[in-house]
């Protein structure tokens, strides 16, 4: 009977020993919390009132040796170079190991608790992008200023990003996928078939990542390796099993442990189901509802959501008639349901990438809408009602302090008229129009639609 050696006992050969020790030292820096930034993160914690924010931070641990803050500079750059770093050490790890170590055969209990780090460092972290896709918040519904941008406008990741925001069904389903196969992690007689998921599922954001040009390319190729590392395990005898269909034996190694360290075993396991699992999906469940963290929370003026058309454009009591060309008289104006005000001009605008996941906590750091956008300049407002005053600010991090000091009046219901100072302390003086305007994404784009 031709089967297949039990390869955890079995003797390795040379440059498999030399293999698996810089995969233990490579592996073991990106998943184990080395790094003291992530504890200083640990502390800053609220316990008391915890968010679904904060055990997504936890759940997506990347060391960061080198790079220090990523809101300095690029998300992908800033990996890179702990990248190159971690596997440096691996590198010099692996020849000080071999030189030191020249009897071991193998490392069958070094190889079980490499792969039960993986198999839980990559459950946490593809359940943490999986709640953000169930409850559709990575991927919101695009805002009426994003309807109202020309297509040429939009970078290709924000192309795909609301291309996934109008469809909230399929982002539920593909987050139902990350949430199944990393819940398949948790347990090593269904490990192979979570990796296996994931690295069908993983291997295509990455590669959309690529495609599409966002910038957790490297962070996805991370979870992509650790999956292949997992199905290594079982791959070769699968593939004897069902390709060869030749007798295969199960892999028969066990680690031996005392009553009391099954124990702790198994209130280390609870503690990560309930809360990455139980208590974040709750969090998230309730964040979906109460705190989506791509939109400002502020509610925007009463009543005023909606695509206004320029009618009156006064610019220092000089009226400039409507121009396709003209880079100070604004095209249209859009106010969200939310405390944002776009404006349409022939303007350039420097586009605002965002090239990573973050979830910010104030209004003026959701960058959602703008992020990714030419044609439109977007500005947070805080408004006083009774004195009928708008204070606009710039969310364009290429634009910071841009202000607009503004009056509003409302002689109908369709009708905004503003007037004030704008980001050049020149007068302007603006009469805008409210278009009620019908969405086919809203209305159902296999129905009958008439305009």
């Amino acid at each position: 009977m031709n089967a297949t050696q039990n390869i955890t006992t079995s003797k390795w050969k040379e440059y498999e020993k030399i293999i698996f020790r810089f995969l233990f030292i490579f592996f073991l820096l990106q998943a184990v919390p080395l790094d003291w930034k992530y504890y200083a993160n640990l502390f800053t914690i609220n316990w008391a009132d915890l968010q679904y924010k904060d055990i997504f931070y936890l759940s997506r641990y990347t060391p960061q040796f080198l790079s220090g803050d990523f809101e300095k500079g690029s998300w992908g750059l800033a990996l890179l170079v702990d990248w190159l770093f971690i596997i440096a050490i691996a590198l010099a790890g692996t020849v000080i190991w071999s030189f030191k170590d020249r009897k071991s055969e193998s490392y069958p209990i070094l190889y079980y608790w490499l792969r039960v780090i993986l198999r839980y460092r990559l459950a946490i972290g593809i359940i943490g992008y999986g709640f953000i896709k169930f409850f559709p918040l990575q991927a919101p519904y695009p805002s009426i200023s994003n309807l109202n941008t020309s297509y040429g406008d939009f970078t290709d990741w924000k192309l795909f990003s609301m291309s996934l925001g109008v469809v909230p069904g399929y982002e539920s389903f593909l987050g139902a996928v990350e949430i199944f196969a990393g819940l398949l992690l948790l347990f090593r007689r269904t490990a192979t078939i979570g990796a296996l998921i994931i690295l069908v599922f993983t291997g295509n954001v990455f590669m959309s990542n690529l495609a599409y040009e966002g910038g957790e390319h490297l962070y996805s190729f991370f979870l992509v390796i650790a999956a292949l590392f997992i199905l290594s395990f079982d791959a070769i005898r699968i593939y004897n099993l069902i390709s060869l269909e030749r007798p295969t034996i199960p892999n028969q190694f066990k680690l031996y442990m005392t009553k009391q360290q099954n124990i702790a075993r198994l209130i280390a396991k609870s503690f990560v189901v309930f809360f990455f699992v139980i208590l974040y999906g709750f969090k998230t469940y309730s964040g979906f509802h109460h705190d989506p963290y791509q939109y400002p929370l502020a509610k925007g003026i009463e009543n005023s959501a909606g695509i206004y058309n320029v009618s009156e454009f006064r610019i220092n009591d000089k009226s400039l008639p409507y121009s396709a060309t003209d880079t100070v008289r604004w095209k249209d104006v859009v106010f969200e349901k939310w405390a944002t005000i776009s404006i349409r001009s022939n303007r350039l605008v420097v586009i605002d990438s965002a090239d990573h996941e973050e979830m910010p906590a104030s209004d003026i750091d959701r960058d959602y809408e703008s992020a990714g956008s030419a044609g439109r300049q977007y500005y947070s407002y805080t408004a006083d009602t009774l004195q009928h005053k708008l204070l606009l600010e710039n969310k364009n991090k290429h634009y910071k302090g841009e202000k607009l000091e503004l009056t509003y009046n409302r002689p109908d219901s369709s009708t905004i008229i503003l007037s004030g100072l704008d980001q050049n302390r020149d007068s302007i003086y603006v009469v805008i129009n409210k278009t009620d305007k019908k969405y086919p994404l809203s209305l159902g784009r296999r129905k009958t639609l008439k305009l």
